[in-house]
């Protein structure tokens, strides 16, 4: 039987406030997380995703009262992201009400913190988020590719899948593809995968780079970045192997609804969780 493919709302917060950007930037306020968060888990979205997309850049730990409050409105599995640099850190957010901690700068920084976290708290509960920027300069990346296969193909294009920390805002030079790989090996149960490119644009999802992410990994993958409306659901379903689409924007301003973009999909031969 095949799983259920999963519909999941973002909430990007600063300050306490849901906020939707482009490219990572621009940022504008969309509104209160607990009104969102209610809002989503009565309209059947299968998870939530909520990152306090400043706490890393800030230096400083994520808002644990937001979290809690969101937590109490909500019955689906709730993945909290940004700030956590340690297991007390991680600690903290379950306790505050999280089913899974999502990292992302802190991975590139520490890497044994995955397995850490799989260690102490379970696989299931390691989500790896994962900044993508198109990349399209080799001179000046500081990763030696050790794979041929790897230089073959990036030398086959004009551009490589570069992974980015602190909200977007620094590079590290480390190939998204080959990131990827090693998060797995290090224990996490899942990646989510944002296209910095496409985040905001609403013109639908990076087919290739989560194409080129699921043939690499047997974890599940969440597409992130682009989605405008529900035909770009299709796609990434149809044309690559992510186990979710994540989206915020097409919710947030009520473009869709989540059953709206769910009974799409069925008709549309997705098996989808009504």
């Amino acid at each position: 039987m095949t799983l259920a493919k999963r519909i999941i709302p973002c909430l990007d917060v600063n300050n306490g406030r849901v906020v939707k950007g482009i490219n990572f930037k621009e940022v504008k306020d969309a509104g209160d997380p607990v009104e969102f968060a209610k809002k989503y888990s009565h309209q059947g979205a299968d998870e939530l995703v909520f990152l306090d997309i400043t706490a890393s850049e800030q230096k400083r730990d994520i808002i644990k009262n937001v979290v809690r409050n969101v937590a109490k409105v909500i019955d689906i599995p709730f993945t909290v992201g940004g700030g956590i640099k340690k297991l007390e850190d991680a600690r903290d957010i379950l306790l505050s009400g999280a089913d899974k901690v999502s990292i992302n700068t802190s991975a590139v920084k520490n890497p044994k913190l995955i397995t850490e976290l799989m260690s102490i708290f379970g696989k299931q509960c390691v989500v790896v988020a994962i900044d993508v920027k198109k990349n399209y300069s080799y001179a000046d990346s500081r990763k030696i590719l050790k794979d041929n296969k790897e230089r073959k193909r990036k030398q086959n294009k004009p551009y490589w899948f570069e992974v980015m920390i602190y909200g977007g805002k620094e590079r590290t030079g480390i190939d998204a593809i080959e990131w990827a790989r090693k998060v797995e090996e290090l224990g996490a149960g899942e990646i989510l995968l944002t296209s910095i490119d496409a985040d905001g644009t609403e013109e639908g999802y990076d087919l290739e780079l989560n194409k080129a992410i699921c043939r690499e990994v047997s974890i599940p993958v969440i597409a992130s970045g682009g989605c405008g409306k529900p035909i770009h659901m299709v796609e990434v379903f149809q044309k690559t192997n992510v186990d979710a689409a994540l989206a915020a924007s097409i919710f947030h301003y009520e473009k869709s609804t989540i059953k709206n973009v769910k009974q799409f999909l069925k008709r549309n031969n997705i098996h989808v969780r009504i």
